[in-house]
């Protein structure tokens, strides 16, 4: 969690960044490339910048590659997702060019090269995989075949295949029609169960608690007729079934994500609105709860939260000043990030160190195995835990 904030942080940062031309280039580098390759590409687009009519535009362009080049050789091989390279001139003086880089190794793997120079940086590919990190399980299956996957933001992983021989099995030669409806119809009961036995296990290996629901796919009445068999565990709860034509580990599960994407983004919702209504009903009730930064770094040091919440677009900050006069430093947690000396009647004080408060809480949850959930600003629940609760908040383990 504390990698995850992390990177929504410094994504925050660099959206905001905004290059005076097309002088801003993001990289991104797939686990599975050559660096050697991806060095190579670079000095194409450097070889291809030297087009580039404004000679300070051109300039900007060309060191950014070139520090982007120098960066890559410190890795023998990408990390294991790969790594996302964003640099370029971030200064708003013209006149006094600022190339910095930054770089971010995202949670789950790169899809592919890209390289991209515009005004600002594409963050997009990233942005998607912050969207989402619930887990998911998606089945898509027909008569004869089904395949099981573990989604985890907009990373598909195959769990496993299963192939149906209910058809094959059986005979009609010699048999009643009872006995061969009766033996076609056991068949078809023992694939069901070998299916959800398949299910089952992916929820046992991952955990109940961890993982969102169950979300079902295929062509013709196959899938409805499974999720009425009663072979799943009673905890498993399905979220949708949806008409699909394909049932392979490309064609069905893509057109599955497809037709569920409204399903999953509702479901995001429904779990972040349970878990404020869970925390106002506690507020309320002057319950197992506590909220602003000080009441909640309290309880997380005494080992008590069992849940920390934060809002995404909290920006909280501990700020130590020393004074200047009588040398004494203090802390103190303020909004926002710009800080400077200050003039007081008594002398100056003078910030000697800045840190991210947020960030501070969610390392000691992580550390403290605190379940962490992030809330959107966009809802109304989302809107009153960062204006009417300090953006940050906890439920507690047992009444203080």
């Amino acid at each position: 969690m504390k990698q995850e904030y992390s990177i929504k942080k410094e994504l925050k940062r660099l959206g905001s960044i905004r290059g005076s031309g097309t002088e801003l280039i993001s990289f991104y580098v797939p686990p599975d490339a050559q660096i050697s390759d991806m060095i190579g590409t670079l000095r194409d687009e450097h070889g291809q910048s030297s087009n580039i009519k404004s000679k300070t535009t051109r300039l900007n362009v060309q060191t950014a590659i070139e520090k982007i080049m120098q960066y890559l050789k410190l890795y023998r091989n990408p990390p294991k997702n790969g790594v996302a390279v964003f640099c370029g001139n971030i200064s708003n003086v013209q006149a006094k060019p600022n190339i910095e880089l930054f770089s971010i190794e995202p949670p789950q793997p790169l899809r592919s090269k890209i390289y991209r120079c515009d005004s600002q940086f594409l963050l997009e590919p990233l942005l998607e995989q912050m969207e989402a990190t619930d887990l998911y399980v998606l089945l898509v299956m027909d008569g004869r075949d089904a395949t099981l996957a573990l989604l985890k933001g907009t990373n598909v992983t195959v769990e496993k295949k299963i192939r149906s021989f209910a058809h094959a099995k059986v005979r009609k030669g010699g048999q009643s029609a009872a006995r061969y409806e009766r033996a076609i119809s056991e068949s078809i009961s023992d694939y069901y169960k070998s299916v959800g036995d398949s299910v089952n296990s992916v929820f046992e290996k991952y955990g109940f608690k961890n993982l969102v629901g169950l979300v079902v796919g295929g062509p013709g009445p196959t899938k409805d007729n499974f999720v009425k068999a009663k072979v799943l565990n009673y905890q498993i709860k399905v979220l949708g079934v949806f008409d699909t034509g394909y049932t392979d580990e490309t064609m069905g599960v893509s057109e599955l994500l497809e037709r569920s994407k409204e399903l999953l983004k509702e479901q995001a919702a429904v779990q972040e609105r349970r878990v404020m209504e869970r925390f106002l009903t506690e507020v309320s009730r002057n319950g197992l709860a506590v909220s602003k930064y000080d009441n909640v770094k309290a309880a997380l040091l005494n080992n008590n939260v069992s849940r920390l919440i934060v809002s995404e677009d909290a920006e909280l900050v501990e700020v130590t000043y020393r004074c200047t006069t009588c040398g004494v430093s203090f802390t103190a947690v303020e909004v926002g990030n710009s800080r400077q000396t200050r003039h007081t009647e008594g002398g100056t004080l003078e910030v000697t160190k800045v840190a991210d408060a947020i960030e501070g809480l969610v390392e000691t949850a992580d550390n403290l195995g605190v379940e962490i959930v992030f809330v959107s600003s966009n809802s109304q629940y989302g809107k009153e835990l960062l204006l009417g609760f300090g953006g940050v908040a906890a439920m507690l383990k047992y009444k203080a």
